[in-house]
C-alpha cells in the first residue's frame, strides 16, 4: 500500500509553508492534547497542517486496509457514490479513490472550518475528478438531519467522544442514508474497540449483515477485558518523520472496525486475531470463527493448508 503522490506532494506543499520547528512544536501540542485532556479540536489553519503532517498518512493507512479487506471480501462492490462522515481532511475519500477509482459522487460532511479548507486544498491536487468535484459540507455530527443516500457510507474516527445515545441515533441515520454499505473505523484501543462492539450490536438489530472483520453475526466473543484491533504500515515521508522525530521509516496504525451491509455477500471462515506463532514444524493460530475464539494448531504434514497458514499476519481471514 502507498499513499497517492499527488497527497503526498499536497501535505508536503502545505506543510511547506510553515517552519519545521514550528510544525514540531503545534504536532508535540496537539498529541500532548490528545493524550491527556479531552480537548481534541484542532482550532487554527496551522494546526490543522500540523495535524495532516503526523496522522493522515497512518489513518489513510488503517481505511485503506479496511477497504481494501472489504473489496477482496466483497469483490463485486462497486460504490458510485461516498458519504464520508466526520471527514477531516477527506482522508476516507482519498482511500477509497485508490481503491474503486470510478466513483462518480463524494460527499464529505465535517464541522471543522480549517480541516475543510486543507481537505480541500489537498483535494486540487489529485489526478481524480470525483475528488476535485467532490462536495463538502460544514456540519456537526450531533445534529445531523436526515442524510442523501449513498452506496458506501465511512465513518472513520469520528464516532468514539459522543455518549452512548448521540452514537446510537447517528449510527442509525448512518444506517438509513447507505444504499449498500457502511463502514464504521476507530482506533485500535480498548475504547475504540468499546464504541465498535456497541455499533456493530446496534447494526445487527437493525438486520445488517456483517462483512467483516467477522465471520458471523453472533455476539461479539471478545471479553469486555480484551479488544479486537489491527495493523497497517505505513512507509513514513521526509516531512512525516520530521515531525514526528522519528527514526524508523514506517509506522505502524492500530485500528478497529466494523463493515456491515445491506445485503449478503460472502461468508469467511474465521479470521486470524493475534500474531501467528510460528514454531518448528507447526504454527499457532488465534481466530474468531463462527463458533467463538480458537486457538488452531496447523502442522506441516498438513500440507497446502501448512504452506498457506506460513504466508498469513494478523488480521489475514483463515479459509
Amino acid at each position: 500500500m502507498e499513499i497517492p503522490a499527488e497527497l503526498l506532494n499536497g501535505i508536503e506543499e502545505e506543510s511547506s509553508r510553515i517552519p519545521v520547528n514550528r510544525l514540531i512544536s503545534l504536532v508535540s501540542d496537539i498529541s500532548n492534547r490528545y493524550r491527556n485532556t479531552d480537548d481534541k479540536y484542532i482550532s487554527t489553519y496551522e494546526e490543522a497542517v500540523a495535524y495532516i503532517s503526523y496522522r493522515m498518512p497512518a489513518t489513510f493507512g488503517a481505511i485503506y486496509a479496511v477497504l481494501k479487506d472489504i473489496k477482496d471480501i466483497c469483490s463485486n462492490i462497486n460504490p458510485k457514490s461516498i458519504l464520508d462522515v466526520g471527514a477531516g481532511p477527506g482522508t476516507a475519500m482519498w482511500a477509497a479513490t485508490s481503491i474503486w477509482n470510478d466513483v462518480e459522487q463524494i460527499t464529505l460532511l465535517e464541522k471543522n472550518k480549517n480541516m475543510i479548507k486543507i481537505g480541500k486544498n489537498l483535494s486540487a491536487n489529485s489526478n481524480n475528478n470525483s475528488i476535485k468535484n467532490s462536495i463538502w459540507m460544514e456540519v456537526d455530527l450531533e445534529n445531523l438531519s436526515v442524510l442523501s443516500k449513498h452506496d458506501m457510507v465511512i465513518a472513520s474516527y469520528s464516532i468514539g467522544e459522543m455518549n452512548d445515545d448521540v452514537q446510537r441515533e447517528i449510527i442509525k441515520k448512518l444506517w438509513e442514508s447507505a444504499n449498500d454499505m457502511l463502514i464504521i473505523i476507530e482506533p485500535g484501543t480498548k475504547i475504540g474497540f468499546s464504541n465498535i462492539k456497541r455499533a456493530r450490536e446496534i447494526l445487527v438489530s437493525f438486520g445488517a449483515h456483517v462483512i467483516s472483520p467477522c465471520s458471523h453475526a453472533n455476539g461479539c466473543p471478545i471479553n469486555d477485558d480484551d479488544w479486537c484491533h489491527f495493523s497497517s504500515r505505513i512507509q513514513r515521508a521526509s516531512i512525516h518523520r520530521k515531525v514526528k522525530n522519528g527514526q524508523l521509516s514506517y509506522e505502524d496504525e492500530k485500528f478497529s472496525y466494523i463493515c456491515v451491509s445491506k445485503k449478503p455477500c460472502k461468508t469467511i471462515k474465521g479470521r486470524i486475531i493475534r500474531h501467528p506463532q510460528i514454531r518448528k514444524g507447526h504454527i499457532i493460530l488465534d481466530l474468531c470463527t463462527n463458533d467463538g475464539i480458537k486457538k488452531v494448531t496447523v502442522k506441516k504434514s498438513d500440507g497446502d493448508i501448512y504452506k498457506k497458514a506460513r504466508n498469513m499476519k494478523w488480521g489475514s481471514v483463515f479459509e
